[in-house]
């Protein structure tokens, strides 16, 4: 009887183990595609030293319409930050930001950082004996990158 105990919860442990192992499955996409609209972000900062509008949106509404994301699509959040902890996204018109006094713009000068961060929750669920256990799991990913444009509107002391 022992034996036919012991026999009976190794099927259930290799059981949830499965389940398990099929979750991180679905998790490696997921992650990865965060990785992947970080980075294109990054580099659009790296380009412009902030974020457009029209970019940012694109980018937000792109992850949200992506079926892996759908389920906590009200969850993805998008931060671009400069150095000082300010918003690095700013409207689409550059011209605009010239009568704008220096704090206001959100772009800085070349060599200065940006930082680029996508927020998730990853909705890891499992169905055990047909109830659905699911436990959201915050996660992000950040990269700094370093702005490459000169602007003339800002003041510019190389090192």
């Amino acid at each position: 009887m022992q034996a036919f105990a012991k026999s009976i919860l190794i099927s259930i442990l290799v059981s949830v183990c499965l389940l398990l192992f099929t979750s991180l499955i679905f998790f490696f996409p997921w992650y990865m595609t965060l990785v992947v609209e970080t980075f294109n972000l990054s580099q659009i900062a790296a380009g412009d030293n902030y974020v457009k509008q029209t970019y940012y949106d694109e980018a937000l509404h792109k992850l949200r319409d992506r079926p892996i994301f759908r389920d906590k699509a009200d969850e993805i959040n998008i931060e671009v930050l400069k150095d000082g902890g300010g918003s690095a996204i700013g409207y689409d018109d550059e011209t605009l930001y010239y009568y704008l006094g220096d704090n206001e713009k959100p772009y800085r000068q070349r060599g200065e950082s940006i930082t680029v961060r996508i927020s998730a929750e990853y909705p890891f669920s499992i169905t055990l004996w047909g109830e659905p256990l699911e436990r959201p799991f915050p996660i992000q990913f950040e990269l700094k990158t370093v702005g490459l444009k000169h602007y003339k509107d800002l003041p510019y002391y190389p090192d």
